[in-house]
């Protein structure tokens, strides 16, 4: 099993993971991290675990979102890779802002 260092809102945590899976842990967390930084613009510092929450239920929100798309129109779950889905990732990210906004207002 490999280590991994990764940083999540300018804090390093250090994450296990299966021989070879290094780079693939590092754009997942990059990814993770752009969200818990847009939530923390968004409604300010309320600690690291508040944070991490409120980016995780908005991923499981885009995640959902994704898997009710795929069986609307009975194809797979979209997979957004690097490069070609940039125009992909910035929809998602403001869908995201836009999401995260009606959080805040609810705090």
């Amino acid at each position: 099993m490999a280590t991994v260092t990764v940083d999540i809102n300018g804090r390093p945590y250090a994450v296990g993971c299966a021989d070879g899976q290094e780079e693939r842990v590092r754009i997942l967390a990059r990814q993770f991290d752009a969200h818990v930084r847009q939530v923390s613009r968004d409604v300010g510092h309320v600690g690291d675990i508040r944070l991490f929450l409120m980016a995780a239920l908005v991923l499981a929100d885009e995640l959902q979102e994704a898997r009710l798309a795929a069986q609307s129109s009975g194809g797979s779950t979209p997979v957004i890779t690097n490069g070609s889905g940039d125009a992909g990732v910035a929809e998602a990210l403001n869908a995201v802002a836009a999401r995260i906004e009606k959080i805040a207002q609810s705090l």
